[in-house]
This record gives structure tokens, C-alpha cells and sequence, in this order.
């Protein structure tokens, strides 16, 4: 399960799919700059969230 950590608080949080309730699965996604972005989604392909924010920060979660 991709488990996001706050960098600032270390309050950290397990995300699940809100239409089938699997575990979502920590990914990246390559923008057209070349920059990554870091992503949770579900395995059946019900789509995908960027990182959630905790003290203005974007939670990171080790891949």
C-alpha cells in the first residue's frame, strides 16, 4: 500500500481506491518538461491522484 509520510510532522496516511476499495499503488508520471510527479493509482484503472499536502508540503512516499 503506498503509505505518503509529511515531511514537517511525519503525520503519514494509507490510501485506498474510493470506487473498489483496493489499496492504491504508489507510481510517477513523466510530464512533457521531464519532470516527474509522484502518484498513487488503482490497479483496476480507476484512475490516479498526485501526492496529498500536509503542512503546505506535498507528502512524499518511498517508491
Amino acid at each position: 500500500m503506498a503509505t505518503y509520510e509529511c515531511p514537517v510532522c511525519k503525520m503519514s496516511a494509507n490510501i485506498t481506491c474510493g470506487k473498489c476499495g483496493d489499496e492504491l499503488k504508489n507510481g510517477s508520471l513523466k510530464l512533457d518538461n521531464g519532470q516527474k510527479v509522484q502518484v498513487s493509482e488503482c490497479p483496476n484503472g480507476h484512475g490516479k491522484i498526485k501526492s496529498p499536502l500536509c503542512c503546505g508540503k506535498d507528502m512524499t512516499c518511498s517508491i
